[in-house]
Parts: C-alpha cells; structure tokens; sequence
C-alpha cells in the first residue's frame, strides 16, 4: 500500500457535507483513497510520496464533466459552421462527421481529456453516438485509460435518418439491434460497477430527433438489468427540439421522457434549456439529472436553462462542456464562471447564484448526476483525486480576500497540480501522462484532414 501527504496548502475548499475551507491544511491518502483531512499540524509529517505546497494554493476536489463531444474537438470553428443554431449546425458538421476514423476518435478524446485535465477536471463522461467507418467506443476508453483520466463512457446511438424523418443523414444511423448488441458487449467488456472505478458504461441513445421510441425502452431496460449502468441522452436544448418534439410524439420532452421510462435517478439529460414547470418539478421528485452546458447554450442560442428553478426544486445538477465544436473551450474553471453570471443575468438577480453554489454545480453536484458517491469532496473515504491552483498569478492579484470566490469570479486558465485515482497527471502545470506538443501536432493533422474531406 502506498500513502501520499498533501501538506500546507493555503486553503483546502473540501466540499464536503459542512462545505468546510480549511486554512494551512493537508491531506493524507492511502492507497488511493483519502484518509484524513485536517490542518497540517494534526497530520502524518511524512508519507511515500509527500508534495509541500509551501502555503501558496488552494486546494479543491477534482471538478466533474457531466457531457462532452471528444470527437467534435477535430472540428471546431468550422466556419460553415459558427453561426448556425442546433438543427442547423448538426446539419451542417453531419457530412464531415461522417469521415471520422478510430484514429480520431482515439486522438480527439486524449486531446479533450488533456484539455480537461489540465483545466481541473478528474472525471469526464462523454457522448460517443456515431460510428462511421472503423470507429468503436473502445477507441475513446482505450484513450481515457492511456492519459489517466476517471471516465464514463457513454454508448451513444442514433437509428432515425432522415428518410424516417430524423435529423441526421442515413449513412450515419445504426440499426437497432446492433446498438443494443454492442451495448451489452460494451458493459460486460468494461464495466466497473465499483466504487472508486475508473471507468463506467452508460448507455446514451442520441436524442428525440435521432432515435426511436423503442431504442429509448429497450436501452432503459438493458441499462437498468445491470449494476450501476446509467441513462444518458440530449432533452429540451432549445426550442425546434420542443417543437419536434410536439410534432412527432404529441408530446413536451418532459412527458417524452417520462413516458419512454427516463426519469429516476439513473438518468441524466444534457441540456434542458426548455424544460417546463412540470417536467422540473417531476425531475426534481425523481432524482432526475441534468448536465448544464452554459457555454454551449449561448454559442448556438439555444436560451438560459432555469438552473435556480431546478436546484430549488431538487433537480441534481452537474456541468458539462458540451462536444468542442459547440463551445468551443473545455475547461471547467470557464464553465462554472459562466453558469454563474449567466443565472444572474437570466434572472436578473445578482445573488440567484454565488461563486460557491457555481463550484458546488462542478463537483459535488457533477458527483450526484453521475451517480457517484466517491468523488466531488476532499473527505475520508472518499477517491483521491484533487486540484492545485497557485494564488501567485496575475489573474488572481489582489483577490486575497476570498481566494475561493475568486476561483469562479476571475479567471483560472489551468491548474498547477492535479492528482486522480492518487496519482500526479499534473505537476507544475505540466502533463505528465501524454506528450502534449506532439498530440497538438497530430490532432491539428487529424482535423485539417477531416473537414478539407
């Protein structure tokens, strides 16, 4: 067994139940799991691995990315592309989504695990719902696995083209019963029901414009025959999804949901901008989550997701980036900023949402959606994975006086350490997992030959 001492940190942010910021603190891990939490004087002097932080940090639970594209990182700021809202923009990269490879999609996911990573993120789920050519969700776990990161990875499908009067062109849908066979074999092959696993399968038809009412109930039942295999899939982004949504199933997304049997705390849905007061409070009463992507919901003007309302309501909420052609940043120091000021400015209330309740959403609350009890908190008991954030930087001169505010309030580009599962993948603001220039260098290859065709 090996221990780890975390010693003189500036302030610890633990987020645990009491929410308590420890100044001069320390952390002590064993084995990969948390052991004690507590001022630097009442704890182990010395560890196998002991990093001094020398009281010029603080310290915080690895954030959580509750929805993410990997592959969209090869096409971001297309230009056809940028000012298009959903349906249009999803029309517009379908044709170019269709060339994607295994090699991109291994590559753009370690691209946007180091973007995250180097961000403050220790734990990402992501989206994975095309399969052109020889592409495989084994490409996107392999990659996870490679670079270090906690990982749920999300079995996407869509099986509705347009010739059926779905939005994605028919060379991109699979059939139905293939999705379901490679689902259960991607559960069985990976799946860690665990607790402090590093990787987990969810099952993730697309969304109500690409999938049928069938895949949605047989991937609930297949999900729920197995141990924590969760539900994932898009709902209520803006308003042509509302629309369609009425059109096709008489329906709002709310009662869609509802009735295809995606509500309970085994689901989460992205997005959410236009839910309803009824579908709020019947998520609220089920422990129904929702991954708010502020970002992303700006950049195609898809509208302000009532994040206050479902919060007060029950709603488990978490952050997520959203696929990177549609943000087009990953870094969840950024995503939190921004769910922030946007419910202030939504509600046109400054006190709607504090700096606290903003870091709240990307980790404790990002820990909940994913069904996690082991990560969001710096407690004992709890997985070790951690963030550093140096106060020595110009960002955050002249802040001293909440330097836990001043996290989400100013601006954090990257962090100074990151540990995950215990082990250091960032050190000094350096990646430790990867070489980073050379993955630069062949995601910039991948993409240009991508989009040229």
């Amino acid at each position: 067994m090996s221990t780890l001492l975390i010693k003189n940190i500036h302030t610890l942010v633990t987020m645990d139940a009491a929410r308590r910021e420890i100044r001069d603190a320390a952390i002590f891990v064993r084995d990969r799991v948390i052991e004690q939490v507590g001022p630097t004087a009442q704890l182990l002097a010395t560890a196998d691995e002991v990093l001094d932080l020398k009281g010029r940090h603080v310290v915080l639970p690895g954030m959580v990315n509750t929805h993410h594209h990997f592959y969209q990182t090869l096409t971001r700021a297309v230009p056809a592309a940028q000012n298009c809202d959903l349906f249009g923009w999803l029309k517009t990269l379908y044709p170019i989504w269709s060339r994607l490879t295994a090699e991109g999609v291994y590559v753009s996911a370690q691209m946007a695990a180091a973007e995250l990573i180097l961000s403050g993120c220790t734990t990402s789920s992501d989206h994975l719902y095309l399969f052109p050519n020889d592409c495989k969700l084994d490409d996107e776990i392999r990659a996870l696995r490679d670079i270090g990161m906690r990982f749920h990875a999300c079995r996407g499908s869509m099986s509705v083209g347009e010739s059926q009067g779905g939005l994605p062109p028919d060379k991109l849908v699979e059939k139905e019963a293939d999705i379901l066979k490679d689902s259960e074999r991607l559960i069985r092959q990976y799946h860690e029901p665990a607790r402090h696993a590093m990787l987990r399968i969810a099952l993730a038809p697309c969304s109500p414009f690409s999938v049928s009412t069938d895949l949605m109930r047989e991937s609930a039942k297949l999900a729920r025959s197995h141990q924590c295999v969760r539900l994932h899939t898009h709902l209520a982004e803006n308003a042509s999804d509302v629309v369609y949504s009425r059109e096709k199933f008489g329906q709002t997304p709310g009662e869609y949901a509802e009735s295809v049997g995606w509500v309970g705390d085994d689901v989460w849905h992205a997005h959410c901008v236009q839910l309803d007061d009824a579908a709020i409070a019947k998520f609220g009463r089920t422990g129904t989550g929702v991954a708010h992507c502020p970002c992303s919901n700006m950049r195609l003007a898809s509208g302000i997701a009532p994040i206050r309302k479902m919060l007060n309501a029950g709603v488990p909420v978490g952050l997520g980036v959203d696929g990177a052609a549609s943000n087009d940043a990953t870094n969840l120091f950024q995503e939190a900023r921004t769910a922030c000021l946007l419910a202030r400015v939504g509600a046109q209330d400054a006190s709607v949402m504090t700096a606290r309740d903003a870091l709240d959403l990307a980790t404790r609350g990002g820990a909940r959606v994913l069904g996690r009890d082991d990560i969001g908190a710096i407690a004992p008991g709890m997985s070790a994975d951690f963030i550093a954030v140096n106060l020595d930087r110009p960002s955050l001169a002249g802040a001293q006086h909440d330097v836990v505010a001043a996290l989400v309030l100013c601006h954090v580009d990257a962090v100074d350490y990151s540990f995950i599962n215990g082990r250091r993948v960032v050190d000094q603001g350096r990646l430790t997992t990867v070489d980073l220039r050379a993955l630069v260098e062949k995601t910039n290859q991948l993409s240009a030959r991508l989009v040229a065709g």
